[in-house]
């Protein structure tokens, strides 16, 4: 028997109507909820900008903080036993009096034990409320050594100077995220800005408007952030370099989004409530904010949750490449330079582990821009 259309009684996409009938955005949860992966995604998204917000808090680790005495540690993964709860073995390093090569081993018999709400280094939660406790970090016993004297875990490995990668995947977090974040508003505000001027208008305004975007996407992506990654000058403070890739991003990106709301706006003026509007005397403004954008809200917040992988992608391309933002900022990508020499990654695979995190942010992204189409358009075809 040949499953029923979209517009039958019958229909998935229908099912509650007979009862009273659903609003379109209970209709679009419901819708949003039946993928799986999507809503998944949600909760993968919300977890990184957790870590992101507490970013001091879930580090065992500021940043900076380091011990030379342990570069390039491996990653210590953590265990447990019932004598020793949860726990990461001690690592012993020696060094090669000829090749000054380091070699860890693991001893059993120093077990370091972790606890969580710890106190550790001291730090203030973003950069306003001083406090020294941590998620998880080193336990320490009755008397004794401070805090700064405990030893030290690597979770995911150390880098070159001893700095825990894991502590710093976390506060990359935060600028990554956050770029991708505001780059994603400005980049709201131009496309839904200037696309709606186009399809409201049309006429030369939208002429225009379209040549501009012509010309724009004409320049290849790359190369171009490549051109205004080098124009930013090295002695800028990390403040001003963090806006100025920003709007590098920003100003290159709203295309997409302009041309999908010009021509959403195209269909929706001619309507009839638009047209009613327009004999009341309505202005031109309370038209479009009123009546013509809420009819367009589902397609933009598609869009945009699609564009921040292209945004966080965009920051790592450049912090990689060493004309992004530049050290001592963490950012994913500033991470990944550390990855430009071969025989680093093979020796030190670990160091790779902001690639791992980017490639999961982008797939939740994605997978969650799929799920809000898909709920947001009740006749997609499946």
């Amino acid at each position: 028997m040949p499953d029923p259309s979209p517009l039958s009684p019958t229909s998935p996409h229908l099912r509650g109507l007979e009862s009273g009938g659903w609003s379109p955005a209970k209709l679009a949860l419901q819708r949003f909820q039946q993928h799986r992966i999507a809503f998944a995604s949600v909760f993968i998204v919300a977890v990184l900008y957790l870590l992101a917000a507490g970013a001091e808090f879930f580090a065992p680790y500021t940043p900076q903080s380091r011990d030379i005495n342990y570069a390039y540690c491996p990653p210590q993964l953590p265990r447990f036993s019932i004598q020793s709860g949860l726990h990461v073995l001690t690592m012993r390093v020696s060094i090669d009096p000829l090749t000054f090569k380091r070699t860890y081993l693991e001893d059993p018999l120093q077990p370091i034990a972790l606890g969580f709400w710890v106190p550790g280094e001291s730090y203030h939660l973003g950069g306003l409320f001083p406090a020294n406790h941590h998620f998880l970090g080193v336990k320490p016993r009755p008397n004794q050594l401070p805090p700064t004297a405990l030893p030290r875990f690597y979770f995911l490995g150390a880098d070159a100077i001893g700095r825990d990668i894991f502590s710093r995947l976390i506060a990359g977090t935060r600028i990554s995220l956050s770029i991708g974040l505001i780059a994603i508003t400005l980049t709201l505000f131009l496309g839904v800005t200037i696309g709606g001027l186009s399809g409201y208008f049309g006429g030369i305004t939208d002429t225009l408007i379209q040549r501009l975007i012509e010309v724009v996407n004409a320049f290849p992506q790359i190369p171009l952030w490549l051109a205004f990654g080098a124009a930013l000058p090295a002695h800028w403070p990390p403040l001003t370099t963090y806006f100025a890739i920003t709007l590098v991003l920003s100003l290159l990106s709203w295309t997409s989004l302009a041309r999908v709301v010009r021509g959403k706006i195209l269909a929706l003026r001619e309507e009839d409530y638009a047209t009613a509007a327009r004999l009341l005397g309505a202005s031109h403004l309370r038209i479009f904010c009123r009546h013509l954008l809420p009819g367009v809200a589902s397609h933009i917040i598609v869009v945009t949750t699609m564009s921040v992988p292209a945004m966080i992608i965009g920051e790592t391309s450049l912090s990689f490449l060493g004309l992004g933002l530049r050290a001592p900022v963490v950012s994913w990508g500033v991470m990944l330079h550390d990855c430009l020499n071969l025989p680093t990654i093979v020796n030190y695979p670990w160091l790779l582990m902001p690639a791992v995190l980017i490639v999961l942010t982008v797939l939740a992204f994605n997978f969650l821009g799929d799920g809000l189409r898909d709920a947001f358009d009740p006749y997609t075809a499946k």
